[in-house]
């Protein structure tokens, strides 16, 4: 089955439960994005998602991408092209972009939308568009007049697609052992020498120019990640010629198969300085940063479409009899529904309750990120940036993490028949995988979490971000008095692993884990205690991954906080020895 948008679901987290509409129309850019017009983007997306998307993930993973070694180029898998050309031409690339770069100016949260269920029905497809909102960030804040004028609409109209070219053979995540020569001219021009591998989207013919942003190294720079600058390298130069820049080959891959990965070799190519020498990791980072909370968002996308592959096969499949029978089954069935069976309800259930506390978590982030952006109270912008900082990584690892463990319990569901391509489950599982190496791998993500932004200031920042969180609940409310006391735990964690530092400077870094997934659950109690405050009486709609979450999910929160105290508490044992 093809992957389905539900449309109702994101309104009622949006605008039931987060009240966006209102909070949006405060920021200036947005006063005219009111609920009906959230509605009416939020339907014509899953419409051309499900009716134009989502029909072509299973060809695009069997047929793939090919090479051709004679040219260098890529032909993405039938029907790619055609599609792409309707996603421009409905102006989907453009949605949040400015409208004086020619895009729609719409929030970010929208097209957080978009992207979720872009990855849950074709995570192949939506590898190509999938950095255009970061290059487009990156460009704005950090490109000249010039680059700004030849590139900018391009990359937000989604006619030139974007990649970012970071890894090297022996540089993947130490970016600062990066090679890459980048040599000035006289016309303010670089001369670009080297080879960049796993570039998503390296080539292709989905668009005839392609922006490649390049981490390089300039003559005399020093060693390390200080001595990095940003390049931008053009497929195509400004007279329309064919730069230097070759694809070497395409990876054989796990999955996306319908995502060209290539090795890319950049021969004296031309390019632009993005930055001032020097800066082209703090450049780049406008472009990872968002990228990192469209991987979350990969991450929930496909951990629906799982779901909804196994709750479709649950409600169609008999095997055996349930524990207990409706009362409108006779003796005579030999076998119930899969659904009816309490391990596979216990399986689909709690993979709901993961998307959708997730989902709430992931609209918020978008929505602070406007905020950070465009409010006018700068304590507002100051609180709106910190909410980012710290929610982002925690996102992109536990939502990329459940997202491949969750389809493998989805593939649970279908028995042996998950195991074989018929039913597609197993193709979600092996596109989920990568989610949790790129972008930053998930131990990386932790670790910048608690190493360099949760410990510099012994996690004062941190527990007035937990504050915040705690004061927009109700503590008459079990549920909601529930999520306060974990908030408490956690920041009481962030200080307990703060002390044990000073004596263990190596104890962050193998707690770090641990760490993030306590701060995720206690960030999805407070997510489900804010939908169970909004969801109407009796609506087993959200009833049923509500109890989910509460049996099976918030669980972990004590064996995670158990794990890091234990840690915490052998440091101090250790420094009181004679």
């Amino acid at each position: 089955m093809d992957y389905r948008p539900r449309p109702e679901d994101l309104r009622f987290l949006q605008q039931d439960v987060l009240g966006l509409g209102a909070s949006l129309q405060a920021l200036p850019p947005f006063g005219d994005v009111d609920a009906d017009l959230m509605t009416q983007v939020l339907e014509q997306a899953g419409r051309f998602v499900g009716e134009v998307i989502a029909p072509l993930n299973r060809a695009g993973d069997e047929t793939g991408c090919h090479f051709d070694p004679q040219d260098g180029s890529v032909r993405t898998p039938p029907g790619f092209a055609k599609a792409y050309a309707a996603f421009v031409d409905a102006g989907w690339p453009a949605l949040s972009a400015a409208p004086e770069d020619g895009g729609q100016g719409l929030p970010a949260v929208l097209e957080a939308s978009l992207y979720e269920w872009l990855s849950a029905a074709n995570h192949g497809f939506t590898m190509a568009p999938g950095l255009l909102h970061g290059a487009y960030e990156c460009l704005r804040a950090h490109g000249d007049d010039a680059l700004r004028a030849r590139h900018l609409a391009d990359i937000a109209s989604g006619r030139s697609l974007a990649t970012m070219c970071l890894t090297e053979a022996q540089a993947g995540s130490d970016l600062g052992l990066v090679r890459t020569r980048a040599v000035p001219q006289a016309d303010g021009s670089l001369r670009i020498a080297g080879e960049k591998i796993f570039i998503s989207g390296g080539e292709h013919d989905l668009t005839d120019n392609i922006v490649h942003l390049v981490l390089v190294r300039l003559p005399d720079a020093p060693p390390g990640p200080k001595g990095l600058s940003l390049a931008l390298v053009p497929k195509r130069l400004p007279d329309g010629t064919r730069n230097a820049v070759h694809c070497a080959r395409i990876e054989e891959k796990m999955g996306l198969h319908g995502s060209p990965t290539c090795v890319m070799r950049f021969d004296d190519a031309t390019g632009w300085r993005v930055g001032a020498p020097g800066q082209g990791l703090g450049a780049m980072f406008v472009m990872m940063n968002s990228a990192r909370l469209h991987v979350a968002l990969q991450g929930i996308g496909l951990l629906d479409a799982a779901w909804q592959k196994a709750d479709a096969y649950a409600h169609e499949r008999r095997q055996m009899r349930a524990p207990v029978r409706p009362a409108s089954r006779g003796d005579g069935d030999a076998a119930d529904l899969i659904v009816e069976h309490p391990a596979m309800r216990r399986i689909l259930d709690t993979q709901r309750a993961w998307i959708d506390g997730a989902r709430l978590l992931a609209y918020r982030t978008a929505q602070q990120l406007d905020a950070a952006r465009h409010a006018t109270d700068p304590g507002q912008r100051a609180r709106a940036a910190r909410w980012c900082g710290f929610v982002t990584p925690i996102l992109k690892a536990a939502c990329t993490r459940q997202a491949f463990d969750g389809a493998s319990d989805c593939l649970q569901v279908f028995g042996g028949h998950g195991y074989i391509r018929e039913w597609g489950i197993e193709q979600v599982l092996r596109d989920a995988r990568i989610t949790m190496i790129y972008e930053g791998t998930n131990e990386i993500q932790a670790i910048d979490l608690l190493v360099r932004k949760v410990l510099p200031d012994a996690g004062a920042a941190f527990a007035a971000c937990m504050l915040e969180l705690r004061d927009e609940l109700d503590a008459s409310r079990d549920d909601e008095a529930d999520a306060q006391r974990r908030m408490a735990q956690l920041r009481y964690l962030a200080t307990s692993v703060a002390m044990a530092a000073q004596a263990d400077p190596q104890l962050p870094y193998e707690v770090a884990d641990d760490f993030l997934r306590v701060a995720m659950l206690t960030l999805m109690a407070w997510a489900w205690a804010r939908i169970e405050r909004a969801a109407p009486p009796g609506d087993t709609r959200w009833q049923a991954p509500a109890r989910a979450f509460r049996r099976w999910v918030l669980p972990e929160f004590e064996l995670r906080a158990g794990m890091v105290k234990r840690a915490c508490e052998q440091v101090q044992q250790a420094g009181l020895k004679p």
